[in-house]
């Protein structure tokens, strides 16, 4: 019988630590969730159809050929047999921290002339691109002109001048009358 009252503060000391440890885990656990629910997995950018651009739209005017709507569009994302005076352009990008974005433009023909084209109102090719650059803006922007000071400090005369006073450029050598052949006889 002693041996058994040997054992019981054993196991008793065994479930006091297996709750503790248990009880641990369960408040790592609400944290590792909130941390994984901050963390997103990376997703795949998703790009499908025709890009059609304001300046595109802007282009089609009604009477051109179909070969003429084609070089400004692109070749349709959908065309249907049974509607061949009927070309719909469908776009749709899906990417990470963006909205997706979808778009149509829909053209019909009569006979090999466009007659008419509606769909959704098309972003510039400035406002689609502003839109896909997630990074963030930092910093302000560099001065893309040059004053009248600035320019004269690169004066085309000037450097005539210095070329002038340097050495005198050495002539190329004269080109060989022909080439050895790439490849030998076998």
């Amino acid at each position: 019988m002693p041996a058994i009252h040997t054992r019981r503060p054993g196991l008793l000391l065994v479930a006091v630590a297996g709750s503790v440890i248990l009880g641990a885990c369960s408040s790592i656990g609400d944290s590792t969730r909130s941390a994984l629910n901050t963390v997103t997995p990376y997703k795949v950018e998703v790009v499908q159809g025709n890009f059609v651009s304001k300046e595109q739209v802007e282009a089609l005017k009604p009477g051109m050929t179909r070969q003429q709507v084609r070089e400004i569009l692109g070749t349709s994302l959908l065309s249907d047999v049974f509607h061949a005076d009927r070309w719909d352009y469908v776009f749709t990008i899906r990417r990470q921290g963006v909205e997706a974005q979808q778009r149509r433009l829909t053209v019909f023909f009569k006979g090999e002339t466009l007659d008419r084209f509606e769909g959704d109102p098309m972003p510039s090719e400035e406002e689609f691109v502003a839109a896909l650059d997630t990074r963030a803006r930092h910093g302000k922007v560099p001065k893309l002109e040059a004053s009248e000071d600035e320019l004269k400090k690169f004066d085309p005369k000037k450097d005539e001048k210095d070329t002038k006073d340097a050495q005198p450029a050495q002539p190329l050598p004269p080109l060989p009358a022909s080439y050895p052949p790439l490849e030998s006889g076998r």
